[in-house]
């Protein structure tokens, strides 16, 4: 990702953030296959965090995953940034957005590794269903543990964009923000 100065994410805690609260991805391997899914990371194992997460064994993407580097992308807001929001012309249109490039070794998950994943993917957007266990019981998961497959990415970098406007003076950076408030 090319990353200009003023726009850099440079503290590793902040991606993890991101990645935290965006974290729903795209693994891109090394055939351009694109998988989109949810991820959960540990942040405090290997170089830079480990994110988890599974697929359906019926997409066979996971078949060229296991040691293979792989790039997640986690997109976060975007919007279009019309030049007539500026308090100056001339001016171009942008867009402005956030973004974190996970960079990492996929290693694929045994059974109880991939009911670990699972569990803590659904804890961190549903974690009543772990609870309850009425809706989603361990006998149904069980179940349909034969039609998907964990896997983990060691991550060893991620790169962060954040390009929110904040090259424009302040008058631009609050027309910018009320004319999204209104669209």
């Amino acid at each position: 990702m090319h990353i200009l100065k003023n726009f850099n994410m440079p503290d590793m805690a902040e991606k993890h953030a991101f990645v935290n609260k965006f974290g729903f991805g795209v693994i891109v391997s090394g055939s351009l296959t694109g998988t989109h899914l949810p991820f959960y990371l540990r942040a405090d194992e290997g170089v830079a965090g480990t994110l988890y997460s599974h697929c359906s064994r019926a997409n066979p993407h996971w078949k060229e995953l296991d040691g293979a580097e792989v790039l997640v992308i986690f997109s976060g807001p975007h919007s279009y940034i019309s030049p007539s929001w500026y308090s100056q012309s001339p001016a171009v249109p942008t867009w402005n957005y956030a973004s974190v490039h996970a960079y990492g070794v996929v290693s694929l998950l045994d059974k109880e590794q991939t009911i670990e994943a699972v569990e803590n993917i659904t804890s961190k957007y549903e974690p009543e269903l772990l609870i309850t266990k009425d809706i989603l019981t361990d006998a149904y998961r069980d179940k349909l543990l034969s039609g998907i497959v964990g896997f983990k990415v060691e991550l060893s970098h991620l790169e962060g964009q954040s390009k929110i406007g904040q090259n424009r003076k302040k008058q631009d950076q609050v027309q910018v923000f009320d004319a999204l408030s209104n669209s």
